[in-house]
């Protein structure tokens, strides 16, 4: 049993003779009237109005008149004859018919062929060979095959020409499975499939595809002996590469007595399609040695499976070969090498071709577009795109599509926003590749409810809308609404890898352990376990929550790539432990896997937030020395927040002065953030001065000057930052916590008092405030009274995290652990307060917050009172 490519839409009438037709289509006969004599002297005169510019016509014979306007090719005066004649009952001859259908055909006019359609229909009741064959052409060639069969059916007799359309036009529409059974209708009423039958036939094999019934065809083919015509075995061929049966389809090449061009261009494309690109290309010599010069269609081919083997030396000795041909200028060919240099990295030679175009069409602005945004040049593709409407060339899909990944890269709003009203105006919008692509712009410039108007304006969401909008809300920290998106998809879709990689980031940045693991249950079921990221992704979700045994089990059964490795380092650096991060390092150089860039951040991340100076710096040294990696900006920064969280200020100011290359924002941010700790407020602020010279919209910075200023107790000064802030529209995230409980995540905002529980939240806090008070603690700050804690709980902290630990305490089981993961810094208020409670109750509780994990256990903590914010190593 065959299968549609796509479902159809036409019903099939089981008796083909006589189908059932809808009401717009009345089989009507006009009879004509026997006073027709006395509207002679009418129709004459509108005969000389219709015909006047046109002196070879005669006025005797109106369809001889319609004839000849069809053979001048003039539609329109033809079409009003053609009125006048069924207003005056002039009876129109099965010719005229006949040629003013070809004409509509020819022209591509759809609206005026239904109109001769119509009258045809309200003329004849059933169709002749002739007249049903030349409507069957034209509405195949429209893609309208619903009135396509029901001309079919109202043909009286029907030929080898009949079916013939017909199948092809269900093949080349994607109905396969339809045509087919057509085919199969054709020779059970007794029609001998001709030459052009088979390739309309072979078609629809090779694009289901559907090997068992091209063979079945290949023995028809043989039964009516048409084995030995080319056409018919170029078609076997093509069927046979669709199908991946690259060996029959060379044993029929071989065999063949005569071969053309077509023949050497359906071998050679089979076996690129297929991944054989070796012997395609040895094919290609055989038909150059064969004297067969090739054509268009062979030097595109060419240039493709260059593109595809990635051979940057085979890519460039095609091109010299297209240099010595005719094909040289010609445009789709140049488009082609375009594509090829961009795929293979060669964005110079590229520009070359480019360049040398004497005429680019809209391909080829497209493909030089798209080869700088593949080659992580997106200002060029901006600034092509600016030249290609300087050209007056209107882009189309594909080009808008392409400047929009430009502008997510550059975060061009501005410039996003009017591909946006363009593709509105042009109907782009409906495409789905544009919708998509303006989700992931309007994601990574921070416009995600834009994007999410997008999303829904889409009629027909695929896997890659889903995974754009799940990723959109991820980037912009709506981790909550993303696990709610990939809930919905799962409905209707199946979600493919990247889509899984995109949730477990969510689940990994809110804490969503159970659903991490059903996402990985999902990959395992489904086979996509072990695909391209998802293996790291899930790596990465553990560590990340906190379970860093689930984490090494993943580690152990997958690929140890360098990626792999990297993730591990990153969570004992995220908990402090330098110890076994520098252990993981010496394993990972014995198993053999050259670190990378993020090795040495991740590794100097673990020495610093373990007071590691030493081995930081011998590590920082040896990068160039015996790895040959050179330093860069972000390893600077490692160093100074190395030096600076020590406590040696000054070494880290020092370090800072000497450096090579000139230091960024987050080289002086790492700096004051030290001198945040340690209370170094001149030299916080000279960092301070440095940032905001280059960087005055990063609402971080602004928190660091804050934190600075209020561990110094000069709330003056933070009250001034927080008005240069607010006069800058800057925004600091509200405190947010999560808690999983029995499968389910729990969000608690700061000051937020909508949750159902949370009297009961309130009162398990207040007695732990007055256990705290009853043993001499330090009253916390349990809900800002002025400014100054509404400071304090706004921008540093929100105590966020109280809320959840109690909320897990009141809804788990005692002695169960709780894991808790948080968007800001924890201060040292929450994190004595935690400590108080894992005493009293007697429970591990964990807390991640925006920078490392807090473990505590019977009232101490794993980062030793130094991994929060207001803590001093001094």
């Amino acid at each position: 049993m065959a299968v549609s490519a796509q479902s159809s839409q036409i019903p099939h009438t089981q008796h083909l003779p006589n189908p059932q037709f809808p009401k717009t289509h009345k089989l009507e006969t006009i009879g004509f009237s026997h006073k027709l004599q006395t509207h002679q002297i009418s129709f004459r005169k509108t005969q000389e109005m219709t015909v006047c510019s046109t002196s070879s016509i005669s006025t005797q014979n109106p369809n001889s008149d319609l004839n000849e306007l069809c053979r001048h090719g003039n539609l329109e005066k033809a079409l009003k004859l053609l009125d006048s004649m069924q207003e005056l009952q002039i009876k129109v001859e099965e010719d005229a018919y006949i040629a003013l259908v070809r004409l509509c055909e020819w022209k591509r006019t759809h609206e005026e062929g239904a109109r001769v359609y119509s009258y045809v229909s309200n003329s004849t009741t059933l169709l002749s060979v002739k007249l049903g064959n030349a409507l069957l052409s034209m509405f195949v060639r429209f893609g309208n095959l619903v009135d396509a069969w029901y001309v079919f059916g109202r043909m009286g007799e029907r030929d080898v020409f009949s079916w013939n359309v017909l199948v092809g036009g269900y093949a080349k529409a994607g109905f396969f499975d339809e045509a087919l059974n057509l085919y199969h209708r054709m020779l059970w009423v007794g029609i001998v499939p001709d030459v052009y039958t088979f390739p309309c036939v072979l078609r629809t094999c090779g694009g289901v595809p559907d090997l068992a019934r091209g063979r079945e065809i290949h023995v028809h083919v043989i039964r009516f002996g048409f084995e030995s015509d080319v056409d018919v075995v170029n078609a076997l061929i093509t069927m046979y590469v669709k199908c991946s049966a690259v060996g029959s389809a060379r044993m029929l090449f071989d065999r063949m007595p005569r071969r053309d061009r077509i023949s050497w261009n359906a071998m050679i494309s089979g076996y690129f399609e297929n991944g054989e690109f070796l012997e395609g290309l040895r094919l290609f010599l055989m038909m150059l040695e064969s004297s067969v010069y090739p054509d268009l269609m062979t030097m595109t081919s060419l240039i493709s499976a260059c593109e595809l083997l990635g051979d940057r030396k085979l890519g460039r000795e095609i091109h010299g070969f297209v240099m010595r041909t005719e094909f040289a200028e010609d445009v789709s060919v140049c488009n082609a090498l375009i594509q090829m240099y961009s795929i293979i990295g060669h964005f110079e030679e590229a520009e070359k071709v480019f360049s040398r175009m004497e005429y680019k069409d809209v391909v080829s602005w497209t493909s030089m577009i798209s080869c700088y945004g593949n080659n992580a040049l997106p200002d060029k593709a901006v600034e092509t795109y600016r030249m290609m409407e300087r050209e007056g060339i209107m882009p189309d899909e594909i080009t808008i599509a392409s400047v929009l990944s430009a502008c997510a890269c550059l975060g061009h709003l501005d410039m996003g926003m009017k591909l946006h009203e363009l593709a509105y105006r042009t109907g782009f919008i409906s495409c789905v590749i544009v919708a998509n692509t303006l989700i992931d712009m309007y994601s990574k410039c921070k416009c995600v409810d834009k994007a999410l108007e997008v999303f829904h304006g889409i009629p027909g969401k695929n896997v890659i809308s889903w995974t754009s909008i799940i990723l959109g809300l991820r980037i912009n920290n709506r981790c909550f609404e993303a696990l709610i998106f990939f809930r919905q998809m799962k409905l209707s879709l199946k979600p493919n890898s990247v889509t899984l990689v995109s949730v477990l980031s969510a689940c990994a940045r809110i804490g969503a352990l159970m659903c991490g693991k059903e996402i990985h249950a999902h990959a395992l079921r489904t086979g996509v376990a072990f695909d391209g990221y998802l293996p790291n992704a899930l790596l990465d979700m553990y560590v990340r929550c906190g379970r860093m045994g689930s984490a090494w089990n993943q580690f152990n059964y997958n690929k140890k790539d360098v990626a792999a490795w990297n993730i591990l380092l990153t969570g004992y650096a995220q908990r402090g432990q330098g110890r076994h991060a520098i252990e993981l390092f010496d394993r990972m150089v014995e198993s053999h896997v050259d670190p990378d860039e993020i090795t040495f951040i991740s590794l100097l991340c673990a020495c610093s937030r373990s007071g590691m100076v030493g081995e930081g710096l011998e590590y920082f040294r040896s990068m160039k020395l015996n790895y040959s990696i050179t330093p860069n900006l972000k390893h600077y920064a490692c160093v100074v927040d190395l030096l600076g969280c020590a406590g040696q200020l000054d070494d880290a100011h020092e370090f800072i002065q000497k450096m090579p290359i000139n230091p960024d924002p987050a080289i002086w941010g790492a700096l004051l953030n030290a001198c945040m700790i340690h209370k170094q407020v001149e030299l916080g602020e000279l960092a301070a001065h440095q940032i905001l010279k280059m960087d005055t919209e990063s609402v971080g910075y602004y928190v660091l000057i804050c934190n600075l200023y209020a561990q110094c107790g000069k709330w003056e000064e933070v009250a001034i930052v927080r008005k240069m802030m607010r006069k800058r529209g800057l925004t600091v995230d509200p405190g947010c916590s999560w808690v999983e409980v029995k499968g389910k995540v729990h969000a608690f905002l700061s000051g937020d008092n909508f949750h159902p529980q949370t009297k009961e939240l309130n009162a398990v806090m207040e007695g732990f405030y007055e256990k705290m008070r009853s043993v001499g603690f330090r009253e916390p700050e349990s809900s800002p009274t002025d400014e100054v804690e509404a400071s304090k709980a706004e921008i540093f902290c929100g105590h966020s995290e109280r809320l959840a630990v109690a909320f897990g305490l009141l809804n788990t089981a005692p002695g169960m652990p709780i894991w808790v993961t948080k968007n800001l810094y924890m201060c040292q208020s929450c994190h004595n307060t935690i400590k108080f409670i894992s005493k009293v109750v007697r429970r591990e509780i964990s807390v991640r917050d925006t920078e490392k994990f807090h473990h505590f256990k019977d009232g101490s903590c794993t980062c030793g009172d130094e991994g929060y914010w207001g803590s001093s190593n001094k």
